[in-house]
């Protein structure tokens, strides 16, 4: 009997995870059976369970992903040197995250999936720890886009950089939530939005 290739068990895994994927952005991790995969998949169920012993498992692979995806755009757009204003920074973040569609997804259903992983990990313990970590992760590395934003002369430094980073950080959560519960709200909208607030004047509001 041939032996099957590495290159092949990676290729049908990755379209049980894909399979997956849409019908958990459409339908919700827990909207969504093990039926339904092997429906999407065309696959039998002894085909997939080669690969996942049930939804947990794929549940567990998709936000692996999406974690690393995500922690990924933000750490090498914090490695730019030197670094952008945060209005183009945070624009490539996004880009980087959602376009080439995480599991071929389109943009609004790669920020679906992705806030559905965040609100697994309020009852799955393994799931929150990944994500604190991906997510200190992230603050370490925009703490040091701040340092460099100050080095450069850009940026005071009356303000704790922990906090800029957290706050930059948000915007970019608050942009994937609107984008997963509203759609249409392009990486543009929260470049244009920063840049203006940005233009502010505080000596004209104080």
């Amino acid at each position: 009997m041939a032996r099957v290739s590495q290159e092949h068990l990676d290729a049908r895994r990755r379209q049980i995870l894909t399979g997956a994927a849409r019908c958990f952005a459409g339908n919700g991790f827990h909207g969504t059976s093990m039926q339904d995969v092997l429906k999407e998949v065309g696959l039998s169920a002894g085909a997939v369970y080669r690969y996942f012993t049930g939804k947990e498992e794929l549940i567990a692979a998709i936000a692996a992903e999406a974690f690393g995806r995500i922690g990924g755009a933000f750490e090498q757009a914090a490695d730019l040197t030197p670094p952008p204003a945060p209005d183009v920074l945070l624009g490539r973040v996004l880009r980087g995250a959602l376009d080439g569609g995480m599991y071929g997804l389109e943009r609004r259903a790669c920020a679906m999936l992705v806030v559905q992983v965040w609100a697994e990990t309020m009852r799955n313990e393994h799931l929150a720890t990944a994500l604190g970590e991906g997510y200190a992760a992230m603050r370490a590395a925009w703490v040091r886009l701040v340092e460099a934003y100050r080095e450069a002369g850009a940026m005071t430094s009356d303000v704790p950089a922990d906090d800029v980073a957290r706050t930059m950080i948000a915007a970019a959560q608050g942009f994937l939530a609107q984008e997963a519960l509203f759609g249409g709200v392009g990486p543009e909208v929260l470049e244009n939005g920063l840049r203006g607030l940005m233009s502010m004047d505080p000596q004209k509001i104080s």
